[in-house]
Formats: C-alpha cells, sequence, structure tokens
C-alpha cells in the first residue's frame, strides 16, 4: 500500500471553531431557546439561596432573641429553591442532550456525505483510518463536549453576573478583593490555553495515526502472516502506540495544571473575603447575614471558574476535534473542483485524448503529450510494463482525475466541460480490486442499474459464468454476502462484479485487469461471453496477460507514460517493436 503523508494546514482560529459549533446549535433554534430558559431560570433560582440565607441569620439577634418563625420559613425556602434547581438542572440536561444528539447526528451526516463528494486524490493523500477517526472519535469528543461543557459554561456566565451584582450591593467595598485576583485568573487561563491548545491537536492528529496504521495492518493480515512479519507490525504499531499515548498524556498533563491553580487562587480570594468581611462586621459595618450571603455568592462567583478550569482540557480537546472536522468540510468537493455543466444525454462512445499530460503532483509526471481516437464500437486494448501509465490513463477517462493540460473529449464534448455524473454514466467499469457490499446477490448485481428485469439479471450471471454457483447456493440471488464480500472467493467476487457491470446501460466498457482473480480455462469462457455481451460497445481493456488482448480492435503499448505503438495483435507482432518483446517474454519462462 502506497505510504500517505499527512497534509501540513494552516490552523483554524478558536473563535472560528467555537462560532462554526454555534451555527449548528443555531440551526435549532427552539431546543436552543428552551436550553436558554432554563439555564436563566435555575440559576436565577440558585441565587436566591444567599438572600434567603442572609434573612434567617438576620433573624437571629442573640442567643435570646431568635425570630423562628423567619428562621424556619427562610430554611424551607432554601430547601424549595435548591429542589426547584435541581429538577431545572436535571431537564436542561436531558434537553442539551437531546440537542447534541441532533446537532451531531447533522454533522456526522454531512463529513459522510462530503467524503463520498470528495475527489478520488484526497484519499489517496490521506489515511482512511485518520479520516474514520474524525467520523468517529472526533465528532464523539464534540458530542461530549456540547451536552456537558456547554451547559457549565452558559450556566456559569449568568452565575457570575448575579453573583457579582449581588456581591455589589451587599458591600461594594470587599469587591476591590476580585481586583487583584480575577486578572490573575484571566492571565493564568490565557496563558495556559495558548499552551495546551496545540498539544490537544497533536493529541487528535496521533490517534488519527494510530487509526490509519491499524486499519493499513487489518487489511493487510494475509500478506503480513504469509511474510512472518508479526514482530515487525507489533513493533511498529507499539511506536505509533507509545506516540499516540505520549501526546495523550502530554495533554492531559498539561491541562490537569489549570484546574488546581485557579482552585488556589479562588481560595486565596474567599480567604481575602473572610478576613476582610469578618473585620467589617466587628466594625459593625457589615451585619453576620450579610456577610454570609457575600460569602455564598463569592462560591458561586468563583463556582463556575473553577469548574471551567477543570473542563479546560475537555473543551480544548473539543476545539481540536472540532478543527479536524471543519478541515475536513472545508476540503473543496469534486463538483467545485472540476467544472462542467453541460449534459450527455446519449452518448455514442467516441473518445479523443489529444496532448493529454498528467502527473500526481507537479514534481512527477506520468502521461506525456497522449493523443488517442477511438471509434465507436473499437476495442481498445492498453498493454504495457508496470507503472507505464495504463491504470492513471483509464483514471483520466472516468475523471477520477483531470489533466494538467490537453483535453479529453466524449463524442466531440470536453469532458471538463460535462456534467461529472454524465462522464461516468457513460462508463462500466470492473476494476481488478473487487467491491462488493452488504447485501443480497441480487441486489449486489442490480447495484448499478437497479431497472433490470430477473431474466436480464440470470442472463448477465450466465453469460459471467457465475450463475450456476449462485444457484447452488441455500438462498440461491437471495443469499446475502458478508461485508465486501469475504463469504465468496476472490475469483467468484470478480465474476460477480463483471457480472454487475455487464448490466450497466453504458456505450462504454473499461476492464481494468478484470480477468486477474480468475483460472486460466474460466478465462478463456469468460473471454467468449465478454465479446458477446460487449457488442456495440466501446471498449477500454487494461491487461498485463496479452494472451486476452488479441482479438482487440487496436492495442496501445503505454511505456513511460507516453504511446509507444498502435496497432492489432499481427501488425505488432510483425512490427518486432516493444509490443512483440513484452509478448514473446511470456514463453520464455515455459521454454526454459
Amino acid at each position: 500500500m502506497e505510504a500517505t503523508t499527512v497534509q501540513k494546514v494552516p490552523r483554524m482560529k478558536k473563535s472560528t471553531v467555537i462560532l462554526r459549533l454555534l451555527s449548528y446549535l443555531w440551526e435549532h433554534k427552539i431546543w436552543l431557546a428552551v436550553a436558554a430558559l432554563l439555564t436563566v431560570a435555575a440559576n436565577v433560582i440558585a441565587l436566591w439561596g444567599p438572600d434567603l440565607a442572609e434573612d434567617a441569620i438576620d433573624a437571629i439577634k442573640g442567643p435570646d432573641d431568635v425570630d423562628f418563625g423567619t428562621v424556619y420559613q427562610k430554611g424551607i425556602a432554601m430547601l424549595l429553591c435548591y429542589a426547584i434547581f435541581a429538577a431545572l438542572s436535571f431537564i436542561l440536561s436531558a434537553v442539551m442532550i437531546h440537542l447534541s444528539k441532533k446537532v451531531v447526528y447533522q454533522m456526522r451526516k454531512q463529513v459522510f456525505e462530503h467524503l463520498v463528494d470528495l475527489p478520488v486524490g484526497y484519499f489517496d493523500r490521506n489515511q482512511t483510518g485518520d479520516l474514520i477517526s474524525r467520523l468517529t472519535y472526533d465528532i464523539d469528543t464534540i458530542n461530549a463536549s456540547l451536552s456537558n461543557d456547554l451547559i457549565q459554561i452558559c450556566a456559569g456566565v449568568i452565575t457570575v453576573v448575579g453573583a457579582a451584582i449581588q456581591m455589589a450591593r451587599i458591600k461594594p467595598i470587599l469587591m476591590l478583593v476580585f481586583a487583584g485576583t480575577v486578572p490573575c485568573l484571566i492571565f493564568f487561563t490565557v496563558y495556559r490555553t495558548k499552551k495546551v491548545k496545540p498539544l490537544f491537536r497533536r493529541r487528535s492528529a496521533k490517534l488519527g495515526e494510530l487509526n490509519g496504521y491499524t486499519e493499513e495492518m487489518l487489511s493487510g493480515q494475509k500478506t503480513i502472516r504469509a511474510y512472518g512479519k508479526e514482530e515487525v507490525m507489533i513493533s511498529r504499531f507499539d511506536r505509533h502506540n507509545d506516540k499516540a499515548v505520549q501526546a495523550h498524556y502530554d495533554a492531559d498533563y498539561q491541562g490537569s495544571v489549570v484546574g488546581p491553580s485557579v482552585n488556589f487562587i479562588n481560595n486565596v480570594s474567599l480567604a481575602l473575603i473572610s478576613t476582610f468581611g469578618a473585620l467589617l462586621c466587628l466594625s459593625g459595618k457589615l451585619s453576620l447575614g450579610g456577610l454570609t450571603a457575600f460569602n455564598l455568592y463569592s462560591r458561586r462567583f468563583a463556582g463556575p471558574i473553577n469548574e471551567t478550569a477543570n473542563i479546560i482540557s475537555e473543551i480544548q480537546s473539543a476545539t481540536s476535534a472540532a478543527e479536524r472536522v471543519f478541515r475536513l468540510l472545508d476540503e473543496p468537493a469534486e463538483e467545485k473542483v472540476k467544472s462542467g455543466d453541460l449534459p450527455l444525454p446519449s452518448p455514442l462512445g467516441e473518445v479523443e485524448l489529444e496532448h493529454v499530460n498528467f502527473g500526481y503532483d507537479e514534481e512527477r509526471q506520468i502521461l506525456h503529450d497522449v493523443s488517442l481516437t477511438v471509434k465507436k464500437g473499437e476495442t481498445i486494448a492498453i498493454v504495457g510494463p508496470t507503472g507505464g501509465g495504463k491504470t492513471t490513463l483509464i483514471s483520466l477517462l472516468m475523471r477520477f482525475y483531470d489533466p494538467n493540460s490537453g483535453e479529453i473529449r466524449i463524442d466531440g464534448q470536453n469532458a471538463y466541460t460535462t456534467r461529472m455524473e454524465d462522464v461516468r454514466r457513460a462508463y462500466a467499469m470492473v476494476l481488478q480490486d473487487t467491491w462488493l457490499f452488504e447485501g443480497t446477490i441480487a441486489e449486489n448485481l442490480c447495484y448499478g442499474n437497479p431497472s433490470v428485469t430477473r431474466r436480464e439479471m440470470e442472463a448477465a450471471a450466465r453469460a459471467a459464468r457465475i450463475d450456476d454457483y449462485i444457484r447452488s447456493l441455500p438462498e440461491g440471488y437471495e443469499t446475502v454476502l458478508d461485508e465486501n464480500g469475504v463469504n465468496v472467493s476472490k475469483g467468484q467476487k470478480q465474476l460477480l462484479t463483471i457480472a454487475r457491470a455487464m448490466l450497466v446501460d453504458s456505450p462504454m466498457l473499461i476492464l481494468d485487469e478484470a480477468t486477474s482473480n480468475v483460472d486460466s480455462r474460466t478465462e478463456q469462457k469468460l473471454q467468449a461471453a465478454m465479446d458477446e455481451l460487449t457488442k456495440n460497445k466501446t471498449c477500454f481493456i487494461v491487461a498485463h496477460r496479452l494472451s486476452t488482448v488479441q482479438n482487440a480492435s487496436r492495442i496501445i503499448v503505454v511505456r513511460d507514460g507516453r504511446i509507444v505503438e498502435i496497432g492489432d495483435h499481427a501488425t505488432l507482432l510483425a512490427a518486432g517493436g516493444f509490443y512483440a518483446t513484452l509478448y514473446n517474454s511470456q514463453f520464455e519462462g515455459a521454454e526454459e
């Protein structure tokens, strides 16, 4: 498998990430409004508690002068107040969980739909495991933050403002204590946040790399075992795992420093308030109830700050995860990358390539000045050594990529200005790497053309020499295939994909090593059936076994990204050029 590289992209501003997250919430305005009302109501009721405590304490004039009626009344009111607060908090949590579920569902749906729309080249540059990590782990991290952390932050803002107003009402001079501690809190929190954020970004990236490596190793288990490289793969996994664990540890360790430090600063402010408040109380400038209420409000004031400091690591993790998700969503979709809005309603199957040049990157050119004209109904075989550019040429025909220069035309119409779906619908395609989805055999066969009849489907299966095998199964055509068809052999999967391509009503057919996974005898039978079923279709066949392309209308020999020979089998053999060398090399081993 070709190694992929992690692309370095500019970092997103934290404010941008937060605003984009809030935009998802704003799409559910009703639920958001309910959550806001519950937050305000719960915290206003909670802020009423210290006032009740002040009244209850002030009702005690002395050991022999206690207004028990007021004390009982205020005490019961406090219990009722905090019971209502608890009930509203529970309802608020349920609302936020429901809201976050909607947001995460929408986000995950949007990410998956965007993945489907991304150009093929994006998946060549990025690990599959890393993309899965963004779709699952990163979005789950955002979900946890939305359902828990957002409630604490929003409620904390209301509590801090309300507590500050109440403390200013009781004794404004005591507020001077916060003039020294609050700036310390702000400065320390901002400083630590800037230092910690890159660590959480690195943690998400390393986990994505670990998932990418794991996915690659799991998909290559047969090769690993065949070469006895289990220990090598384990050691490499250990290195990736160690980097991911170390990144996780660094982020959590540095993030955990914030909470205790902020708690310490808040406790210092509480000690100062208690000391100066006691002096004011002794001098008669503040009642005992006022001092108690002020202390309670100061705790309410410091509480949200402490909570926010304690969850700062979770917030940083969520913003880093959101940044990775938004970076993926910001990748330009295929229709934006590749223009084209002209329809191609009834393609005939004529293809022209004119001075086509292409490279996957600017430094390495794959195809050089390729020109070719293919008439309707022709069968074009594309042969050549490995790495010569055969599959790349097919990818350009399907518009998985677009040429750097030159032009590809279908029926005289520039493919680049034609609608993407029309270009691809003009081709049926069978690749060397087979793909079947979880479902019945019938559903897999009809994947490209759901409107085919049962008779047409069975005829295609017979032509592909797979009908007898299907009928031998307990459920026949209704047999359910496992994920990617793991309960059938590789050759049988190839035959199923060939039958599927035969059912697609397209004027052109691409076979990229389509018979590489069947035995020679089956290949001969299949070749005869394909010759019959591909009549009146323009066919492009990529093959390494040159015996399979002898009947092609023309054979295109591609070498080092250039077309070096064109002609039929007999003509090219007689010319004694590169094709003849390739063809004769098939028999050299047998003769020896």
